[in-house]
């Protein structure tokens, strides 16, 4: 099968080097722009999917958006029996999605029709949700909306962060996509349509919802916590500035909503009702560090409000 890979960041690489792995014949990869970086923004970084493709020798397009006459062309000349995507960050219009024979099917890092968009993995811990999963699903016009071809379960494991239900994700995911061409190109799959009366959605995390509101309980402040680590991290304001906190663990202990009731090698922080131990952190401008390595720069002590 000649497979049309599309996807941009890390959460993607692995279902790429499974496709090549396995033997598929990847005609091309899709991916951004590589992105000025660096202190004066000098440096061209390429995306790690255009890092792992020429890694393998793979032909590389990387369009601003992939929508142009041009681009839909070059799609054309490469022949491709069906498109893969995975977190390529782009809506395909519909004539690009008709280019295969066999069509287009996405990754997605949830059991459809639950948690369809941007943040399936990082709003699944936040819920608290038991179990979530990958589906991968015929595309069609619509936001993570097609018929589902194949899933995969698995539980979120107790004090699980996003980053690291996110990397068992892009593994459970690329074997998953493994397993639905093998099935396509031997016996045919029967797609089954979604539920729509059952959908729930995953939008984009904004900043207001990154910050930790103290007046939940220990638990969801915790998941909270959890879920947006390592990236985009959630904060609280200590002393005028943002404070991001990683590593959280519930635990017994009764103050103020957000007072500092413990300093040491954690932070021990009071919710509404219990509180919330952090063992990192990260002040604003600075890298992650050890509570202990924070509470020692700061002099930060027991009583002090975090808002």
């Amino acid at each position: 099968m000649r497979v049309l890979f599309f996807g941009t960041p890390e959460f993607a690489v692995p279902s790429l080097k499974a496709l090549v792995g396995e033997g598929f014949d990847v005609v091309g990869v899709v991916t951004r722009p590589d992105r000025p970086t660096g202190r004066h923004r000098s440096k061209a970084t390429a995306s790690p999917v255009k890092v792992a493709a020429l890694a393998e020798d793979l032909p590389v397009l990387q369009p601003e958006r992939p929508v142009t006459d041009e681009f839909l062309g070059q799609v054309g000349e490469l022949v491709p029996d069906c498109s893969v995507v995975v977190a390529y960050g782009h809506l395909l219009p519909e004539r690009l999605l008709a280019v295969p024979r066999l069509g287009a099917i996405n990754v997605h890092a949830s059991l459809l029709p639950a948690l369809r968009g941007a943040a399936p993995i990082q709003r699944a811990i936040l819920e608290g949700y038991a179990e979530t999963g990958v589906t991968i699903m015929q595309m069609d016009a619509g936001l993570d909306t097609g018929p589902i071809l194949h899933q995969v379960a698995t539980p979120i494991l107790p004090d699980e962060t996003g980053g690291e239900l996110g990397i068992r994700l892009s593994e459970i995911g690329a074997q998953a996509l493994v397993e639905a061409l093998t099935l396509m190109e031997e016996t045919g799959l029967q797609p089954r349509p979604q539920n729509g009366e059952r959908a729930s959605y995953a939008p984009k995390l904004t900043r207001e919802e990154e910050r930790i509101n103290w007046r939940r309980g220990a638990a969801e402040v915790a998941r909270q916590i959890r879920a947006l680590d390592p990236l985009p991290g959630a904060w609280a304001e200590c002393r005028g500035g943002a404070l991001k906190l990683f590593g959280a663990r519930v635990r017994e202990g009764a103050g103020r909503a957000g007072e500092v009731l413990g300093v040491g090698d954690a932070l021990l922080v009071a919710c509404a009702a219990g509180a919330v131990e952090v063992v990192e952190v990260q002040p604003a401008g600075r890298s992650r560090m050890s509570a202990r390595a924070f509470v020692n720069g700061r002099r930060v002590e027991p009583g002090e409000m975090l808002s």
